[in-house]
């Protein structure tokens, strides 16, 4: 099998045997509105197989996989949303990578973008370690969630059209459950802003009419009823912005300072 079966015990897996599985878009839709809960929503995630070309990439990957990693076993499934279950703060990257993520089980882990994320996120008092290396390894967020708009590895980095509507709801979904406590929306990157704008809209937000453009520090006041909640730019911690200077340790941390000040989190 080239993905880990839900409930065989695999760290942090929030998946069982009895969880339902979606394998169409309009099942995703129902799915996702029907969890009632956190746990439930992220269960059902983590199962998904409403996209054929990226559960066959994904699959593919945990079946082949990299030399490096070739005596480990790949999760090869969704990741679900990872993190504090009432966060002050929520981070929205793309996707999982395919040997990070989709090796390891969890967001942002296991490759080069996430060894500088939750660097800077230790750094700033929102994760309990300096690294993110597996699931299960004692890593937690402190007022914080990570979420992906994605939640399977895409092939070149790039979910189609239908694959991002596909997984939409998913996102929605746990705007809406995590919406109480939530003060900080942080966008990793322009893809993660554009994307969650029409959940955040779904979620119960009220919107400016024009969607201000994407931009590091970028910063737009929204709110939910009566609550405040701002919506911060960064650029993305990959490789591509890191090697050649467009992303500093400086930068990530000035925003996620500004975040936990935003959040009332005094860490």
């Amino acid at each position: 099998m080239s993905f880990v079966p839900p409930g065989s015990g695999w760290p942090e897996d929030p998946a069982g045997p009895g969880t339902p599985v979606a394998r169409t878009p309009e099942e995703v839709g129902e799915l996702a509105r029907s969890s009632d809960a956190l746990g439930e929503l992220t269960a059902r995630q983590s199962v998904c197989r409403a996209c054929p070309r990226l559960v066959e990439w994904r699959e593919e990957v945990a079946d082949v996989r990299r030399r490096a990693f070739r005596d480990e076993t790949y999760w090869g499934r969704p990741i679900a949303g990872w993190g504090d279950d009432e966060p002050r703060v929520l981070l929205v990257g793309l996707a999982p990578a395919a040997h990070g993520g989709n090796r390891t089980g969890r967001v942002f882990t296991g490759d080069r973008s996430g060894d500088w994320l939750f660097a800077s996120l230790h750094r700033t008092g929102f994760a309990a370690l300096p690294t993110s290396v597996h699931a299960g390894d004692g890593q937690r967020l402190i007022g914080a969630r990570l979420v992906a708009a994605v939640r399977c590895a895409p092939p070149a980095n790039k979910p189609t059209v239908e694959e991002r509507a596909t997984c939409y709801p998913w996102l929605a979904r746990e705007l809406e459950l995590v919406a109480g406590p939530l003060r900080v929306i942080v966008c990793l990157g322009g893809y993660a802003w554009q994307a969650v704008w029409p959940a955040l809209r779904a979620a119960g937000y009220a919107l400016p009419r024009a969607r201000p453009p994407f931009g590091h520090g970028a910063e737009v006041p929204l709110t939910r009823g009566a609550t405040a909640v701002h919506l911060l730019g960064c650029y993305h911690p990959s490789q591509q912005n890191t090697f050649t200077g467009r992303v500093t340790e400086q930068m990530l941390d000035d925003v996620f300072a500004r975040a936990a000040a935003l959040a009332g989190l005094t860490h």
